[in-house]
C-alpha cells in the first residue's frame, strides 16, 4: 500500500515507504515568526522613551507618531487573533494605522503601500506589525517577510468590520473635545448635514467606453456587485440657440418638460459636521450607503450617531434643499427655545411657492379666501414619505362641517354645491406648518445657513484624500475606506490645535 506525503519544497523522500511521517517538513512550512510583545501606538507616544534608537531616528516613523499616536489604540476592537494555521495575524490596529498611512501619502493600492513600509522598516517596527527576525542589521528583523501580501491587505479592508473604525472616528472625536475644552475654544450648537457621491471603479462610469445600456439599473456592473445607479442631479435641459434656415420647427418638445440628469453607479457618503470658530470644522458622524438611496435616507441613521457621540440632541441644524421635509423641521423644534430650527431652503415641492400656505394661530390652514379650514379627518400614511406618519385633510369653511350657503368672496372654481370648495392635504406633524412658516429672509436664519459651508470643506478635503473615486470593487471595503478618511481629517485637525501660535514680529 502507498502512502502519499504532501512535502514543502526541497525535500526528498521515497515513495512507497512508510519510514517517518514527516512532520519537521511541515513545521518548517508553517514555520510561525516571531512575534515581539510591543505597546501600543498610544502607549508609545504617551512614553516615547520607550522607543528603539532606529525608531526616534526615523523622521516618517516620528511624525507618523504625533499624527496616529493621540487615538486610543489600546482600546480599539480586536478580531480573533488566535489561528491554527501556523501563520501570524495582523492585528486591526496595525492593519488601519497602515491604512491611515496609505491615505495620507496618496497611495492608490495595497501594493503601493506595502513598497512604502519597506522604505520605512521602522514604520512596521513602530506599528505593531508581527516580525520575521534576521540577523542582519541594523534592524534584527527582515522588512519584506514582516508584512504581509497586498492581496491579504486587501481582504482585510473588505472584511474588517466597520464598526471597529467608527471606533476610531469617535475617538477622534473625544480626543478634538477634550482639547477644546483645554483650551477653553466654544464649540458651535449648529450641526450641519451633506451627502457626497462615490464613483464606482467600473466601466460604465466612463464616458469614453461605448456600453450599451449604460444606464440600466437592471444590468449590474461587472467590476463592482454593490454599487448601484443614482442621480447626482438633474435638471432642465436649456434651450437650443436660433434654428438656422431650413431646419423644421414642428412638433417641438419644451424645454421645462425635457430633464437632464447626471447619473453615476456607485455610492454615498452622508456626514455631519460641526464648525469650530476659526480653527475648521470637524466630523462627527459618518455613514455609506449605495448611491439609489436619497439624501433624506442618512438624517435620522447619521442623527441617532450624533446624539450617542454628543450625548445630547444638536440645538440647530443646516441642510440644502435636498432635506426640505416636515420631519427635519420637527426634529430642531423646541417650543421653549424659538431660535433652535433647521435652516433648509424651501424647495417648492407639489407646486408651492415658499409662502404658498398660511395658517391661523391655531395651526389650521388658511385657503385663498383667507378663512381657516377645518380638519376634516385623520388618516396614517405609509407611502408618500420615508416615515410613517399621521396626514390630515382640511377642507373649505364655507360647506364644512355644515354647508353655511355664503359665497367664496374670491369667487374660487371650487366653490360650488359639486365641489364642495378647496381642500387642503398635509401632515399634522408641527414640522409642516414650520415648513412654510420659517422666516428665510431673517438674519438669524441667513448667519445659521451660512454655516453649511462647513460641510462643503470637509468634502473638499474628502476628495483631496481620494474620496470620490477609490480603487475598490466592494461595498464595504469603501465603507471602511471612507471612515478612515474622516477620522483623517479630524487628526489634521487635531494636530492644527497643538500648533503653538505663530509669534509677532
Amino acid at each position: 500500500m502507498y502512502r502519499v506525503y504532501f512535502l514543502s519544497k526541497g525535500e526528498k523522500t521515497m515513495i512507497g515507504n512508510s519510514i517517518v511521517t514527516p512532520l519537521q517538513a511541515l513545521w518548517s512550512r508553517f514555520q510561525v515568526s516571531v512575534v515581539e510583545k510591543r505597546s501600543d501606538l498610544h502607549t508609545f507616544w504617551l512614553h516615547q522613551d520607550n522607543l528603539p534608537d532606529f525608531v526616534r531616528e526615523s523622521p516618517v516613523a516620528m511624525r507618523y507618531l504625533d499624527l496616529l499616536g493621540p487615538l486610543c489604540w489600546d482600546q480599539l476592537p480586536e478580531r480573533n487573533l488566535v489561528r491554527n494555521w501556523g501563520q501570524p495575524t495582523i492585528a486591526n490596529a496595525a492593519f488601519l494605522a497602515a491604512c491611515l498611512i496609505k491615505q495620507e501619502e496618496g497611495r492608490d493600492s495595497m501594493g503601493d503601500l506595502l513598497l512604502y513600509l519597506k522604505e520605512h522598516p521602522a514604520l512596521i517596527w513602530l506599528l505593531g506589525f508581527p516580525l520575521s527576525h534576521s540577523s542582519q542589521p541594523p534592524f534584527g528583523f527582515d522588512p519584506s517577510a514582516s508584512l504581509p501580501t497586498e492581496r491579504h491587505m486587501a481582504r482585510l479592508l473588505r472584511q474588517t468590520p466597520n464598526s471597529a473604525i467608527q471606533y476610531l472616528l469617535a475617538s477622534s472625536v473625544q480626543l478634538l473635545f477634550q482639547e477644546f475644552a483645554k483650551q477653553g475654544i466654544p464649540i458651535d450648537p449648529c450641526i450641519s448635514l451633506d451627502t457626497k457621491h462615490i464613483l464606482a471603479w467600473v466601466k460604465e462610469n466612463n464616458p469614453k467606453a461605448y456600453i450599451e445600456n449604460r444606464f440600466n439599473k437592471t444590468q449590474q456592473p461587472k467590476g463592482d456587485p454593490d454599487c448601484k445607479l443614482g442621480c447626482k442631479r438633474k435638471h432642465n435641459k436649456r434651450p437650443a440657440p436660433i434654428a438656422p434656415p431650413g431646419t423644421p420647427t414642428t412638433n417641438p418638445v419644451p424645454a421645462d418638460t425635457f430633464h437632464v440628469g447626471e447619473f453615476y453607479w456607485g455610492y454615498g457618503s452622508g456626514i455631519v459636521v460641526v464648525k469650530v470658530q476659526d480653527k475648521g470644522e470637524l466630523v462627527l458622524a459618518e455613514m455609506t450607503q449605495s448611491f439609489d438611496h436619497s439624501d433624506l435616507s442618512y438624517f435620522f441613521p447619521l442623527m441617532a450617531k450624533t446624539e450617542q457621540i454628543l450625548g445630547f440632541k444638536p440645538r440647530c441644524g443646516t441642510f440644502d434643499a435636498a432635506f426640505d421635509a416636515w420631519y427635519v423641521y420637527e426634529y430642531f423644534h423646541r417650543e421653549q427655545d424659538p431660535q433652535a430650527f433647521a435652516a433648509v431652503p424651501f424647495s417648492e415641492k407639489g407646486g408651492y411657492k415658499t409662502k404658498g400656505r398660511k395658517f391661523d394661530p391655531q395651526g389650521l390652514p388658511l385657503c385663498t379666501a383667507g378663512l381657516s379650514m377645518p380638519l376634516l379627518f385623520t388618516f396614517t400614511d405609509r407611502t408618500s414619505c420615508l416615515i410613517e406618519h399621521e396626514r390630515g385633510k382640511y377642507g373649505c369653511p364655507l360647506f364644512f362641517p355644515q354647508p353655511t350657503g355664503q359665497a367664496c368672496p374670491v369667487h374660487h372654481q371650487h366653490a360650488t354645491k359639486k365641489k364642495m370648495g378647496c381642500t387642503a392635504m398635509m401632515p399634522t406633524s408641527i414640522g409642516a406648518r414650520l415648513r412654510y412658516t420659517l422666516d428665510r429672509d431673517s438674519q438669524l436664519y441667513k448667519n445659521l445657513y451660512r454655516q453649511r459651508t462647513a460641510v462643503e470643506r470637509i468634502n473638499s478635503q474628502a476628495c483631496h484624500l481620494g474620496i470620490e473615486r477609490p480603487h475598490l470593487r466592494n461595498g464595504h471595503a469603501i465603507a471602511n475606506l471612507n471612515t478612515l478618511i474622516y477620522t483623517l481629517i479630524n487628526l489634521h485637525m487635531f494636530q492644527r490645535l497643538r500648533q503653538p501660535p505663530l509669534s509677532p514680529k
